[in-house]
């Protein structure tokens, strides 16, 4: 049996297995990177660490098998990740210069400015969702953002926004059939956005 509840600081070693369990457009990034702990202290840490009140978990028998992790207010996000979490992971990742699959995701986890997009006054709110295979197609995805966005809705926010890989065709059906819709400054299409100050 499958439940959604907020998220809990003993959840934090499973939000990391699942980020780095999906973290290849949906599949396994386990052993693709030089070091597994990139895509976690990019995607998913410092959203528990730094914004624990918008996190929920898929709990399977008391553990925390997906989650959504959100921020309502990018803007504000952007620069406690520059002050609090930026340090730790510059230290941690040095640039090489190289152009690597794991540099290109160290310089985009250094420049958290990226998330200050075009239309951050409708959509000043984003997320990051995975769940774990086994619990996908179930309708969790869709119950865990309703979690989210009516917590989000409570505190006033108008609207936000995701950008998931090109190459993960199931993610954008997956928020076109939830209201998604591409914002304009988005070439490909794959930055999305949703009003939630007029969604039941």
């Amino acid at each position: 049996m499958a439940d959604i509840r907020p998220y809990r600081p003993s959840d934090r070693d499973a939000i990391y297995e699942i980020c780095l369990g999906t973290g290849r457009s949906g599949k396994d990034a386990t052993g693709w990177l030089e070091n597994d702990d990139v895509l976690p202290d990019i995607y998913a840490l410092p959203y528990v660490d730094l914004a624990p009140e918008t996190a929920f978990v898929v709990d399977v028998a008391g553990r925390a098998r997906g989650y959504i992790l959100g921020v309502a207010d990018t803007a504000a996000f952007v620069d406690r990740l520059r002050s609090e979490w930026l340090p730790g992971f510059e230290a941690k990742y040095p640039l090489t210069g190289e152009d690597s699959p794991t540099q290109r995701f160290v310089r985009d986890g250094r420049r958290p400015e990226r998330m200050l997009i075009p239309e951050l006054d409708e959509y000043p709110a984003h997320l990051h969702i995975d769940l774990l295979p086994d619990l996908q197609g179930q309708g969790l995805g869709r119950m865990l953002v309703r979690t989210l966005t009516t917590e989000l809705r409570s505190r006033g926010v108008p609207g936000l926004w995701l950008e998931y890989g090109a190459d993960n065709v199931g993610a954008g059906a997956f928020y076109r059939r939830l209201g998604f819709a591409p914002l304009p400054s988005s070439a490909t299409g794959t930055r999305v956005g949703l009003r939630i100050d007029t969604v039941d």
